[in-house]
């Protein structure tokens, strides 16, 4: 599996989820620092990267699509704070990573996480 840190996102996020053996890159790296939210999807889905972002405008994007990737995983927390977060994180890619290949959107919270298949079906009424 392969992260694509989200430029909402400190660079070493990608360094700490390197450490841990996934392999990982941040945006800085690969592209634009005022790309947008479509172009950074694109390239994720090109290079066969999952998005890791603490923006929620991914997941909605690729909501509304209606496509199966590239998969988001997406941290719902006030602070980013890489020490507080990281273990966290890195079990959640790590229990998620066969939905993740599949195509989700794993949301990551301070003390828990929950996995959403993709294509994301409209909500019935």
């Amino acid at each position: 599996m392969k992260i694509l840190v989200d430029m909402n996102l400190s660079p070493h996020w990608a360094e700490t989820i390197r450490a841990a053996g996934i392999d990982a890159v941040h945006w800085s790296n690969v592209g634009s620092a005022t790309a947008e939210d479509e172009e950074i999807l694109a390239w994720a889905a090109e290079h066969g990267h999952v998005v890791f972002t603490h923006d929620l405008d991914f997941a909605a994007i690729i909501a509304a699509s209606g496509d199966r990737g590239p998969s988001v995983v997406q941290l719902r927390s006030e602070s980013v704070a890489l020490e507080a977060l990281a273990a966290t994180v890195i079990e959640s890619i790590r229990r998620s990573s066969e939905q993740l290949a599949e195509g989700a959107i794993v949301t990551v919270e301070p003390k828990r996480s929950r996995v959403r298949l993709l294509p994301l079906k409209p909500d019935m009424e």
